[in-house]
């Protein structure tokens, strides 16, 4: 049986220098092909309301909705560690609530771990959920559940006290039993210096080259999205027009009588078509 990828595991990529490449998958054909691709860490993301489920946000993603999505991806891996995002308002009504819903994207979903967004005002629900043998995995810097409250998508730590807030956030986390971060839309130097301070992994998006390991949306590196990609990313290919350009084909070879052909058909005897066929 093969092992999966352990919180150990990744500390010791930090210790070793070794950097982390961490990719989105949310259903179970996607997963099967990040992890053949060597990627060691899947986020099943809440992007997945934006770039799966059409919403303008993460906001409206429900627990439901997340659960479904991790099941798939969990069963289309075997080696790769799955982080299982907590949707907006799935920690942040209460303790008792965190941890309930916590537990059942692994008791239920089969993730390895759970990734909640936000540094010090969190950090009690951290420590709560750590000590209750859930990994956790932090989230600072734009973080898009409080998209209305930050007033759009935008860049973090660009005031010396937004960047001292940042480094406290970070060291909260820590210190609450997080055992690796998230940095989003953060200043390189920033993330250097974060990451510099840190025992424990950064994973960055839009952070700059110096965080431990790096994570991308699955749709903008593969051109799913055409009309749109972040300044954080970079289109490593353009699946997005192949699909078109395939399904343009076969809708023209269906128009024009080309598909399907005798390869594409199944055929039975005379026998069995003289039962069918009016006799003269």
């Amino acid at each position: 049986m093969d092992k999966r990828l352990s919180i150990t595991d990744l500390k010791g990529m930090k210790k070793r220098g070794e950097r982390i490449p961490m990719f989105t998958a949310y259903d179970y054909p996607t997963a099967r092909l990040v992890e053949q691709a060597g990627i060691p860490l899947i986020l099943v993301g809440d992007t997945l309301g934006m770039v799966v489920l059409g919403y303008e946000t993460t906001v409206p993603v429900t627990m439901d909705e997340m659960l479904h999505h991790i099941k798939a991806v969990v069963r289309g891996t075997r080696r790769a560690h799955v982080i299982a995002d907590m949707p907006f308002m799935s920690y942040q009504a209460g303790s008792s609530d965190a941890l309930a819903n916590a537990g059942r994207m692994l008791k239920e979903g089969g993730a390895q771990s759970v990734k909640l967004e936000g540094g010090v005002r969190v950090a009690e629900t951290v420590r709560l959920i750590v000590d209750a043998g859930i990994p956790v995995m932090g989230h600072i810097g734009l973080t898009p559940q409080s998209v209305n409250q930050l007033g759009g998508y935008k860049v973090q730590g660009k005031t010396p006290a937004a960047a001292v807030k940042l480094l406290n956030d970070a060291i909260a986390l820590e210190q609450a039993g997080a055992y690796a971060i998230v940095l989003e839309c953060v200043p390189a130097q920033l993330s250097q210096a974060i990451t510099d301070r840190l025992n424990i992994p950064t994973i960055g998006i839009g952070a700059g080259p110096h965080c431990d390991g790096q994570v991308q949306v699955f749709h903008d590196l593969l051109g799913l999205f055409m009309d749109f990609l972040p300044k954080h990313a970079r289109r490593y290919a353009t699946v997005g027009d192949t699909i078109v350009e395939a399904v343009r084909a076969y809708a023209n070879d269906v128009v024009e009588g080309r598909f399907p052909t005798a390869d594409e058909s199944f055929l039975v005897g005379k026998t069995v078509l003289s039962e069918v066929t009016p006799h003269a």
